[in-house]
């Protein structure tokens, strides 16, 4: 199977994500799972995508195979030219810091360190003085309404403040992309609709490319684009009156 989804975008604006012949396989006992087959995408500068589809269908996965953070059984992920699985595991590693924002259903802070040292920590690992790192984290702790959160640790956070630290996190080290996994799965419906308001309101004023898995249609709707993952196809979110079926 074969797909290719580009984006209704003007010619002036460049591809920076290109996803080719993207095939993942698992060995399950003596079966080959198969979650999806030469798959071949673009991600355009500046566009904010949603990635709708059943649990199991490979999202997840997806944003793994796009952030490097694992490789596929076929196929190449071109970040403004360069195949990423190229690079050696070091420079991965330095590609994924200073490129690209990571945000999870869960926030994963460090529960021994406060909110703004949480922030600081992709930064610290950069080597960047403490007293810089800390200027800019305590910024980002602004941009998300929580500066008066920034001694706390994780554990006196709730839910929402912890999802709003991780956002700062992500994009502390002034990414180019940011992908998020179910940014909202974990919260109740009003707090979730405050974080994701405010991560679309930080992709634009940071001008950021972003690819967004997500179970939240409203959300999903209010992107530029929506991709629905199901059984290895990658297709265009349907015109408006069709059911989304699964999702």
């Amino acid at each position: 199977m074969h797909v290719t989804v580009k984006g209704g975008m003007s010619a002036d604006q460049q591809s920076l994500i290109h996803a080719e012949g993207l095939t993942m396989t698992y060995q399950s006992g003596l079966n080959e799972l198969t979650i999806f087959a030469d798959v071949s995408f673009d991600i355009q500068k500046g566009e904010c995508v949603a990635v709708v589809g059943a649990s199991g269908a490979g999202k997840s996965t997806l944003l793994h195979l796009l952030g490097g953070l694992d490789r596929p059984t076929k196929g190449k992920v071109y970040f403004q030219g360069q195949n990423v699985f190229d690079l050696s595991e070091r420079d991965l590693a330095e590609f994924r810091n200073r490129e690209l924002g990571f945000v999870w259903q869960q926030a994963s802070l460090l529960p021994e360190f406060t909110a703004l040292e949480n922030v600081a920590m992709p930064l610290y690992v950069r080597g960047m003085d403490r007293t810089q790192a800390n200027g800019q984290a305590a910024d980002l702790l602004k941009e998300v309404g929580l500066s008066e959160r920034a001694t706390h640790r994780a554990g006196e956070l709730s839910g929402g403040e912890q999802q709003r630290v991780s956002l700062a996190r992500a994009l502390v080290g002034r990414p180019k992309v940011l992908l998020a996994d179910e940014p909202t799965g974990n919260l109740d419906e009003r707090t979730g609709e405050q974080v994701a308001g405010l991560l679309k309101d930080l992709h634009k004023s940071h001008g950021l490319t972003s690819m967004i898995v997500t179970h939240n249609l409203r959300f999903a709707q209010g992107c530029d684009r929506v991709l629905q993952l199901e059984k290895g196809l990658f297709t265009a979110w349907p015109p408006l009156g069709q059911s989304m079926g699964g999702v």
